[in-house]
């Protein structure tokens, strides 16, 4: 039995993406730095993959009915491929150290953009507070 096209197709993609997976994806080459440091970038690599196929009906006529006939097949695949760094080795000078690469960044940005915003909030409550509060006395002085 001959092997199906979508073997092929597969086969084909897996292959190529055997080549894009290398150690120095992930773990970059080395840059020595001018004071003799030595940095290594890490990443963080993901990889995505598709296939399929479909094999179209074909009619025979009665004189391809004694004749081996394949039926037509159609297929594509496809892949993505993602690289974040997550981290830097930095050795030298008798150490080594890990420097992450800090992705919690825009939640902190986010966060001391809204600290003068709820400062607001709360000043205009207690404000608001302290009004009633006075507004309520001056009520219990008015009637007595």
């Amino acid at each position: 039995m001959s092997d199906h096209p979508i073997e092929g197709l597969m086969t084909t993609t897996m292959e190529n993406l055997k080549e894009m997976v290398d150690v120095n994806t992930i773990v970059g080459d080395p840059v020595e730095s001018a004071d003799g440091l030595v940095i290594i970038p890490i990443s963080k690599v993901s990889f995505g993959f598709a296939s399929g196929g479909a094999e179209f009906d074909k009619r025979k006529s009665k004189e391809e009915e004694n004749k081996e006939n394949k039926i037509p097949f159609g297929g594509g695949s496809g892949a993505g491929v993602s690289v974040q760094p997550v981290a830097f080795i930095v050795a030298g000078n008798g150490q080594m150290k890990l420097l992450p690469v800090d992705q919690g960044t825009n939640i902190l940005n986010n966060l001391l953009e809204f600290i003068p915003k709820l400062s607001n909030s709360i000043q205009s409550k207690i404000k608001n507070d302290k009004n009633k509060e006075k507004e309520k006395r001056h009520s219990e002085e008015v009637e007595k």
